[in-house]
């Protein structure tokens, strides 16, 4: 199993930038499937980015596809994502995701460990 703990978030105004990390423990934090969410209130928890066990694949939602950024830093069991030109709309709180072997990486219920969230503001 792996315990995960975000950070990060905050406010920022429309255009400017934020970089979420994600805490893991455990010894096994290179096995797994990383992956990001988002939920705002009253609406479903979204696909925002994921990255491979090997650091080399990823895969976006067409929302933040070239303004967000997903990595992994397996010697820090920490994985990141970089956001940049944020818009109102990415107000959320920001999740982090794992899973060994996961079915639809853009689903969250294909994830098994979950972070608390993180929350990002965006002001206009």
């Amino acid at each position: 199993q792996v315990q995960l703990v975000e950070s990060g978030g905050g406010l920022v105004q429309a255009g400017g930038s934020l970089r979420l990390s994600c805490a893991a423990s455990g010894r096994t934090f290179s096995s797994y499937y990383m992956a990001w969410f988002r939920q705002a209130p009253g609406k479903e928890r979204e696909f925002v980015a994921r990255i491979s066990r090997s650091s080399g694949m990823t895969y976006y939602a067409e929302s933040v596809k070239g303004r967000f950024t997903i990595s992994r830093d397996n010697a820090k069991n920490t994985v990141y994502l970089q956001m940049n030109g944020l818009k109102p709309e990415d107000t959320a709180v920001y999740y982090c995701a794992a899973v060994l072997s996961p079915g639809n990486w853009d689903q969250w219920r294909a994830y098994d460990f979950w972070g608390q969230g993180t929350q990002v503001t965006v002001s206009s």
